[in-house]
């Protein structure tokens, strides 16, 4: 079975395989320790490292800020490891964007993951343990606002190894930018950079060998998403162009000792490429290499360099422009990453530093590393296997102290005061003379003999000195620690920087200062000076946040595969401190809660106990320590009594103390009890949150029905008002329908007696001569509305509805009554057009007489507007009238 995570009491130990694991961190798999009611139940993984802590975070469980330190020796998949955790919280603390855009969010997740690619580009190479090796240490803040949601990051760096630019040891590459440049570069940028296909580069060793990281297409879309732009990259590469091709340039001796070192001919041409892909005259750069100017006074001295002296010029050009481009990569990362200070209020911090180095040469680079180690073993000394022993006997628990590795003495040999190994150093570097390596190796062996943890060999011919780390013994070369040390940079180098038309080159170098004058020599600031503060710093930030450790295990030297050796495994478990975290997390308990916190979180256990017995609780004041002794006991006594029936069980003492122990002011726990705790706990919350959804529920419901009986009873009012008043008008309708009804019925019976009295007979009427009309006025007066032979006589009144229903109408009036004709025709607003109306004068042929209507001079012809809906609408070519109006017309064919 294949198992790479295990875990060792507060400390995960992580097994590189070296090879892809499917599905071993994928999102799923992320998911699914994010949503596990108890992720350290499931398989140890580094997902539940950064879960626990994110957690923490959430609970704002003091400390709150968190800190993962991942450790282990070089190769052991410490990158992989600190990528796989910030990759973890990008997605993890951004899944769930609120109120914020999506696209802000990817944005910052996929920034935070990009910064990633171009620090490892300029940061790692690839070294004899690792294809991957980091050679400067970070230290990345995850910053998360009110939410623990991921607004931004910080990244803070420790000590770049720069002499890696211009020295690289056997079988070791250099960092892994150049060679992505070289091999992945299109055939326009390599005309640029001055690197034709089979260019060699002194600096470039083991260019054929490839590994996993040499991705330059990846490095340049991280610098995009960035915000890097295109002309910016190209000032990047062009400057590193020139890097590679000033590693080119070799020096011979001249033959006359007062002039300055010749430059081979075949390098003629990598000079003309450095100075032209730097931006800077070419002269310049031939003078600043091969001649030193040294201060009399007020007045200079140009003095020529020995070949030596040329090619540490030289090297020294390189690694400060690199270290430089470095800080201003990482400022760049840091602004275009890193949230305003308003808008996050909590951090996880992942430290990736190098692992512990031990090589057949090491030097002040590798002395640096493994003091960084030592610092951080420290730290994990002190913050667990010696502080929890302590911590036991304080709270009273009967504790016999596990032995353990305590890395102390190493500590104050390396940065001990008064006298101490980096104290000598930074002492002699600040001297104004030339370093003797020897007279070194005299001095701390002088000053140091009596700490155990430094060891010299007294035959060997080359000056050394042997400190016992906590992982092993490594020599330390004396020669050249001195200069390394001092970092000199020669003021000429930085002005002629200065000078260049390059604008990075310009910017990097703006405020950097010239003066290297021998008055400030004793407060100049060394390497070792400047990394130890940079790590106190570090260690401050480590103290003040909650600490999760990771250890990463190395299974074989040589980096094969699922090759696993039992005896390279146990060295490092054993320098590490692990067997002795296994012991005490054995024999101890690796959980403690004060009192008032664990009250605090399980209280209610006790409570609902209380209330199930109808026994009163009372509160616990903060300050009373016996009395929140005695409701500890009492609560951890319902949780022990609950898990079995049988009372003998309940009453074992000893079991009861392997579980759990209270000291003085705090309660010890192991895991298995603290999941007991939780499960009760969740419990009740479980009825708890069932006996309030059922009340909830149950307002519901009776609301629902109360809401429903109320609107039944409102739409029943309002049903039975609209009936009401709907039936009211009708009812009023009717009876205006009836009353004129009867009204018209009533005139109607009058007129029609009226008319059968004043009619005279007929036949008198027929004796009279009827004078005929005047053809003209016949002419003008007779109209034909249709083509309907027998027009219609229309009887009684009203005149207006009758016009309104009757296709065709006579009019009949007496002979001379045109006149009337046409007034009573203008008061019914009849249209008088020619051709719609037929006039005939004998009144008599329509059975129709009436002596008063007998026209004897002037008539007048008045009218009433009818009290009916359509009585007062003008004559239509066709008109369907129905309902009442229909009823009282009477027509005649």
């Amino acid at each position: 079975m294949k198992v790479f995570y295990t875990h060792a009491g507060c400390t995960l130990v992580a097994l590189n395989p070296f090879q892809p694991i499917p599905d071993l961190y994928s999102l799923d798999v992320m998911k699914e320790y994010h949503c596990a009611a108890q992720p350290q139940d499931s398989k140890p993984h580094v997902f539940i490292v950064a879960e626990q802590a994110y957690r923490n975070l959430q609970g704002q469980l003091e400390p709150v800020n968190q800190s993962l330190v991942v450790s282990g020796e070089s190769g052991a998949g410490k990158t992989w490891t600190s990528r796989c955790l910030m990759k973890y919280y990008a997605t993890v603390a951004a899944s769930s964007s609120v109120v914020k855009s999506q696209d802000t969010v990817e944005r910052i997740e996929r920034r935070v993951l990009d910064s990633n690619p171009i620090m490892e580009a300029f940061g790692n190479a690839c070294t004899l343990r690792n294809n991957n090796s980091s050679r400067f240490g970070k230290y990345i803040q995850l910053q998360l606002d009110g939410r623990q949601l991921l607004v931004g990051a910080s990244v803070q760096t420790y000590l770049l190894e720069k002499t890696r630019v211009a020295y690289q040891p056997a079988n070791e590459r250099n960092f892994h930018i150049f060679y992505q440049m070289l091999k992945g570069a299109s055939s326009e940028q390599r005309k640029e950079w001055r690197m034709p296909q089979g260019q060699h580069f002194d600096w470039l060793p083991n260019a054929k060998k490839t590994v996993e990281e040499d991705c330059f297409q990846e490095t340049v879309e991280a610098m995009i998403t960035l915000g890097l732009h295109a002309e910016r990259q190209r000032q990047i590469f062009r400057i590193l162009a020139g890097i590679l091709h000033l590693g080119n340039v070799n020096f011979s001796c001249p033959t006359d000792e007062s002039q300055p070192c010749n430059i081979t001919e075949q390098c003629k041409e990598s000079v003309q490429w450095a100075a032209e892909l730097l931006r800077v005259p070419v002269e310049e750069l031939h003078t600043c290499l091969r001649v030193r100017m040294l201060k009399a006074g007020k007045h200079s001295v140009l003095k020529p360099c020995s070949q030596a002296e040329c090619s540490m010029r030289r090297d020294c050009l390189a690694k400060v422009i690199y270290a430089q481009l470095f800080e201003w990569l990482v400022t760049f990362i840091n602004n275009s990453i890193c949230a305003d200070q308003s808008t996050w209020c909590n951090f996880i911090g992942v430290l990736d530093v190098y692992g512990f180095e031990c090589f057949q040469i090491n030097s002040l680079e590798q002395l640096c590393i493994n003091y960084a180690n030592e610092k951080l073993q420290q730290h994990f000394v002190a913050h667990y296997l010696r502080a929890q022993q302590e911590e036991y006997v304080s709270e009273g628990l009967e504790w016999s102290f596990v032995k353990y590795q305590d890395n102390q003495s190493c500590l104050d040999l390396l940065e001990g005061s008064p006298i101490s190994v980096f104290s000598l150093l930074d002492e002699e570097s600040r001297l104004n003379r030339v370093s003797d390596a020897k007279m070194l190796r005299i001095r701390l062996e002088k000053e140091l003999s009596e700490n155990a943890s430094i060891s010299w060999d007294k035959f060997s011919k080359v000056p050394h000195f042997a400190v016992a780390h906590y992982a092993g013994r490594v020599n330390y070369q004396i020669q050249g620690m001195v200069e390394k040390n001092k970092d000199p940079v020669q003021p000429e180098l930085i002005r002629l920087l200065q000078k260049s038309d390059d604008p990075l080159l310009q910017q990097i170098f703006a405020d950097k200062e010239t003066d290297n004058s021998s008055s400030k020599a004793l407060s100049k600031v060394t390497v070792v000076s400047k990394f130890k503060n940079s790590l106190e710093s570090l260690m401050r930030i480590l103290h003040a946040t909650t600490p999760h450790y990771t250890r990463c295990i190395k299974p074989n030297p040589d980096c094969k595969p699922l090759i696993f050796k039992k005896e390279e495994v146990i060295i490092q478990l054993e320098a590490c401190g692990i067997v002795e975290t296994i012991h005490i997390s054995a024999a101890g308990f690796p959980i403690r809660i004060a009192f008032q916190s664990f009250i605090q979180r399980y209280g209610l256990i006790l409570r609902y106990s209380q209330l199930k017995s109808e026994a009163h609780y009372t509160g616990v004041e903060a300050d009373s320590s016996d009395i929140l002794l005695q409701q500890v006991q009492k609560l951890l006594g319902v949780v022990l009594n609950s898990q079995t029936s049988d009372p003998s069980h309940s009453s074992d003492s000893e079991k009861r103390k392997s579980l759990v122990h209270c000291g003085r002011t705090k309660v010890f726990l192991t895991q298995s009890m603290l999941d007991l705790l939780e499960d009760h706990r969740k419990k009740i919350l479980s009825q708890c949150a069932f006996s309030i959804q059922c009340c909830w529920m149950r307002y519901q419901r009776r609301r629902r029905n109360t809401r429903r009986q109320s609107a039944t009873l409102i739409q029943a009012a309002v049903r039975s008002w609209l009936v009401r008043r709907q039936i009211q008008r009708w009812d009023r309708a009717a009876g205006l329908i009836q009353s004129k009804w009867r009204n018209w019925r009533v005139r109607r019976v009058l007129l029609k007696s009226l008319a059968e009295v004043e009619l005279d007979d007929a036949k008198d009427l027929a004796e009279e001569e009827v004078p005929e009309l005047n053809p003209v006025v016949r002419e003008r007066g007779s109209v034909q509305l249709d083509s309907i032979q027998e027009p219609v006589t229309v009887r009684g009144w009203p005149m207006g509805l009758a016009l309104a229903s009757a296709p065709s109408i006579t009019v009949s009036l007496t002979a001379t009554g045109f006149q009337k004709m046409m007034s009573m025709m203008a008061s019914l607003n009849l249209p008088s057009r020619r051709g719609e109306y037929k006039v005939e004068t004998n009144q008599c042929t329509e059975g129709v007489a009436s002596i008063r209507a007998q026209p004897r001079g002037s008539v007048k012809l008045h009218y009433q507007r009818s009290p009916l809906l359509y009585a007062h609408r003008q004559p239509e070519r066709k008109t369907d009238v129905t309902g009442f109006n229909e009823i009282l017309l009477e027509k005649t064919l």
